[in-house]
Parts: structure tokens; C-alpha cells; sequence
């Protein structure tokens, strides 16, 4: 995993670790269970984006282990890793 890939992952993690600590507090106060669903759901959705930036950084792996694609597949590669991250 690149340097920048690694730091992005780890800052979007600390984000979800605080969105699930805000969800817990709102169940410890009684929020009104939509307003918790609400947050259950944008949660689960920041940490599938976490999971499928992963994917997309194992693929690229995977494909070139030894980073010996020419410069062109590695473009392709790289573009198909970050579609999948964003829409996946």
C-alpha cells in the first residue's frame, strides 16, 4: 500500500471510529431511533468506501506485485482501482 493510499485509509477510519462514537452516544441519550438509523447508515456506508478502497488497493497488488506492468496498464489498473473505490 502507498504512503498516500495508507494515510488516507487510516484518516477515513478515524472518521468512522468518531461517527460510531457519536452513534453510541446518541442510543446512551435516547435519540429518536430514525435520527440513530440515520447515522448507522451513513457509518456503514464510510466504512464500505474503507473496504472497497482496500479492494482496489489489493487488485493493484495482486496484478503487479513486482510493479513491472508497463506505464500504460498500470494507468488502466490504477483507473479501474479508483472506480470501483468511488462508485463501488
Amino acid at each position: 500500500m502507498k504512503t498516500a493510499q495508507k494515510k488516507a485509509l487510516l484518516a477515513r477510519l478515524a472518521r468512522i471510529e468518531g461517527q460510531v462514537r457519536g452513534v453510541r452516544r446518541m442510543i446512551e441519550e435516547d435519540a429518536e431511533c430514525e435520527a440513530v438509523a440515520q447515522q448507522l447508515a451513513a457509518s456503514r456506508k464510510a466504512l464500505d468506501r474503507a473496504f472497497y478502497e482496500m479492494m482496489a488497493c489489493a487488485i493493484e497488488h495482486e496484478v503487479d506485485p513486482g510493479q513491472q506492468l508497463p506505464a500504460e496498464s498500470k494507468e488502466k489498473l490504477s483507473d479501474l482501482a479508483r472506480v470501483l473505490a468511488k462508485y463501488g
